[in-house]
């Protein structure tokens, strides 16, 4: 690994060592040192980037993204979107509204070498046929098989199509630190991870950084700071605090879609995934729930197997 990239920056990386979210026992101090580290990213990176799935963590990073840049009278990085194919609709039109809405420089990622072959979910493709540098990463996991099917729930489904598609545009924008919106208490392979992360094997990926400014927020911490900063700071004259039992219980003129937040967790999701390895256990929304880490991710299928060790260390979020 390389010790001197990026060599322009001077950043503490072993900032959040050792910590959980109980060192950050209130929503104040959780949001200010989100917005502390995303100032430092923003000020010392020259090619920030984030990543956007269009779920709720990632749109809490993108929320204090856009603060913090309004604040330093600096742009909005580019926000990623990484297309696997097996989006919901609904994540992939919610994307696209407030990408619009905001004025963001929405980049969409995928695996070029999978896209220009118009292949669709399930489908199985010959390896051949995948090109060289998918054969490639395909034969970093071990991969013996003569064909790959297209499913971003499996090990070589999600590396290819997502992995790999991250990589590739990092590598084509030269984005040097990428925000990701991962937190300590969600799995046992993020509760390591520091606030600024290096990632600088270039025999792995691309060299850059990866910038957590969530990682001390829990569950229930990201949905009070949606309703008492996210969402009022997005809605004229929404009242900070009000949380809504329904979507009819929003106040009067505003609907789903006027708010930033995915019409899924309406439905009762907690964690979003792909269309086919998303389920939920509950129909009311999310947050009035019986939050905490257990369960989260329990209707993710990529979750059921002990693989998010393995697909961090292949660049994975």
């Amino acid at each position: 690994m390389s010790q001197t990239f990026p060599s322009y920056l001077s950043l503490d990386y072993d900032d959040g060592r050792g910590r959980t979210a109980a060192d950050y026992p209130t929503l104040d101090e959780k949001m200010r040192k989100a917005a502390d580290v995303t100032a430092e990213a923003l000020t010392q990176y020259r090619r920030p980037a984030v990543t956007w799935t269009g779920g709720k963590d990632s749109t809490l990073v993108l929320a204090v993204a856009m603060d913090v840049a309004a604040k330093l009278g600096a742009e909005t990085p580019p926000v990623v979107f990484i297309d696997h194919y097996q989006h919901f609709p609904e994540t992939v039109a919610f994307v696209e509204r407030w990408a619009d809405r905001w004025n963001l420089d929405l980049v969409v990622a995928r695996n070029e070498g999978v896209a220009r072959l118009g292949a669709a979910p399930g489908d199985e493709i010959p390896v051949a046929e995948l090109g060289d540098r998918n054969g490639r990463e395909l034969e970093r996991l071990g991969y013996e098989g003569e064909t790959f099917t297209l499913d971003a729930d499996t090990f070589e489904g999600n590396h290819l199509l997502k992995t790999v598609a991250l990589n590739e545009v990092i590598e084509a924008r030269g984005f040097d630190g990428v925000f990701s919106g991962v937190r300590w208490d969600e799995q046992e392979s993020r509760a390591a991870e520091t606030f600024f992360s290096p990632r600088h094997d270039s025999e792995k990926y691309p060299p850059h950084d990866r910038v957590h400014t969530i990682l001390q927020f829990e569950e229930a911490d990201v949905w009070a700071a949606f309703w008492n900063v996210v969402v009022p700071d997005a809605v004229p004259d929404y009242p900070a605090g009000h949380v809504p039992e329904s979507a009819a219980d929003l106040p009067a003129g505003v609907s789903p879609a006027d708010i930033p937040v995915s019409p899924k967790y309406f439905e009762g999701f907690r964690s979003l995934g792909t269309e086919s390895g998303s389920a939920r256990e509950d129909d009311r929304p999310a947050w009035v729930q019986d939050l905490g880490a257990d369960g989260e991710r329990a209707g993710r299928a990529q979750d059921k197997e002990d693989l998010m060790g393995r697909l961090r260390d292949l660049g994975y979020m």
